[in-house]
């Protein structure tokens, strides 16, 4: 495991390279959702499967795994993540890379594309969106009230609630990643991301980069921020995984191979 600083504010940021593939191989960074690690990408068979034709990268966003973890909300900007995801990139040695996020992943992925669209030779959404949602986006996605039970309770109550929302146990390797949060920094993350505006509606129809979104048909809200990325971007495929909830789609078994088979189509 390595570590990179990230010049904007000091933040150290853990990533890992797997394999080069062939000599000249493109390289695929690939970015976690809220309260997980890069652990869930080698957890979920991605890093083996996409390391014999990529030189893969993963890493850990701030407030999460073993990058550092700020108290203070503002150190949870949308231009912070993206200097992670940078700062990452320039330590390897990748000028554009082909990018896939899942859930808060996704969001840094089409800020990147905004703010530096030359850094990335496509663009893969996994849940993701071009805004969070707003206020109350957590409850939404996780249940009614998250925020005050991480602050009040810990990761323990976060993961029994969850799974009492969902109707089913949260597999091992989800509830491991979620458990070893620090609460303190996890709140702080959630509380400035609903204020986060988004990527402005004018700037998604002029994105250079060829653009895939996938989203599970439970997944709600993504299945509709998907729907409105079309309207303002025509040319942008979607992919919906059938019977997957937002916290489902990185392992439903449809995921990997369609991301894949489009990655392969990409020049």
């Amino acid at each position: 495991m390595d570590s990179v600083e990230n010049p904007l504010d000091g933040t150290r940021i853990s990533y890992r390279v797997f394999g080069e593939g062939s000599p000249g191989a493109p390289a695929v960074v690939l970015v976690h959702g809220t309260a997980l690690t890069q652990a869930i990408w080698r957890g979920f068979g991605w890093v083996r499967e996409l390391q014999a034709s990529f030189k893969v990268i993963t890493l850990d966003l701030r407030g999460h795994g073993r990058s550092d973890k700020p108290y203070d909300e503002d150190s949870y900007d949308q231009a912070l993540f993206v200097g992670d995801v940078l700062s990452v990139m320039e330590a390897t040695g990748v000028e554009k890379a082909h990018y896939i996020g899942y859930s808060l992943g996704g969001r840094v992925g089409f800020e990147i594309a905004y703010s530096h669209p030359g850094r990335l030779a496509s663009l893969v959404t996994l849940g993701g969106s071009p805004r969070t949602g707003g206020q109350g986006i957590f409850d939404k996605t996780f249940f009614p009230g998250v925020i005050d039970t991480i602050v009040a309770r810990g990761m323990q109550a976060f993961v029994d609630r969850w799974a009492e929302h969902l109707g089913h146990p949260l597999d091992n390797s989800t509830a491991v990643a979620l458990l070893a949060n620090d609460p303190k920094a996890l709140a702080a993350y959630m509380r400035k991301t609903e204020d986060d505006p988004g990527v402005p509606t004018h700037a998604l129809s002029t994105l250079p980069m060829p653009l895939l979104m996938v989203a599970g048909t439970e997944d709600h809200i993504r299945v509709r921020a998907a729907a409105r990325m079309q309207s303002y971007r025509p040319q942008t495929p979607v992919r919906l995984l059938d019977g997957a909830t937002h916290g489902r789609t990185p392992r439903h078994p449809d995921a990997l191979p369609t991301i894949r088979e489009w990655l392969s189509a990409q020049p």
